[in-house]
């Protein structure tokens, strides 16, 4: 199993190394319900992360988080998919961080390093699985491009409403998390290795990992 990706400060387009551009907060700094938050995380799995942290300095922020996050782990989804779905919209926006949780968190439900990559493109080898990627995208990039065949083509594929209804809440999350660590100058330690543009097969990128 490979390990949890580390955060490190971010890079400045000359190669440089610069500090994150919002400071995260430690526990001890803070006090009233962003201490009671901070101390709910740390109860449930260990002390809260970097991304976690710089949250903090917006209370609203951190609390909307927090809660939509739990809601959506107690989705129908199942977890492999969820990850995979994240995967694609997090390539899409470009977070680093969030697509070495993402690619960590897949590989410790069992997907391949093939099927990783293949998310990570939007795309699927089974047909009902590719059209909820393309699906998850079409609602990042224009939701309001989505029509009465969009719908009934997941439908189609044994898709439901609140299969329909989960995905939308799964990227406006993935929408939030990339969006905030992208602005806030959080990256990993280690980078996933980038997917090249052009038609490059799948065995050629895992071989490269």
């Amino acid at each position: 199993m490979s390990a949890a990706p580390r955060v490190t400060n971010h890079l400045r387009p000359n190669g440089g190394a610069s500090a994150p551009r919002l400071a995260p907060l430690e526990r001890e700094e803070t006090s009233g319900k962003v201490r009671e938050l901070l101390d709910g995380v740390a109860q449930r799995g260990g002390e809260p992360g970097p991304m976690v942290r710089t949250m903090a300095n917006a209370r609203s922020l951190l609390q909307g988080y927090l809660e939509l996050s739990r809601a959506t782990k107690a989705a129908k989804l199942p977890k492999q998919v969820s990850e995979r779905i994240s995967l694609a919209v997090q390539q899409e926006l470009g977070c680093e961080l969030c697509i070495a949780a993402h690619s960590h968190a897949a590989r410790s439900l069992g997907l391949s390093e093939e099927e990783i990559i293949l998310a990570r493109r939007g795309t699927a080898a089974e047909p009902a699985l590719a059209a909820l990627l393309s699906f998850a995208l079409s609602v990042l990039r224009a939701p309001g491009s989505i029509g009465d065949d969009d719908i009934a083509r997941l439908r189609a594929l044994g898709h439901g409403d609140r299969d329909i209804a989960e995905i939308v809440g799964l990227v406006a999350l993935n929408l939030m998390t990339g969006a905030f660590n992208l602005v806030a100058g959080l990256e990993p330690a280690e980078c996933e290795p980038r997917l090249p543009a052009g038609d490059v097969r799948t065995s050629e990128l895992v071989e490269r990992r």
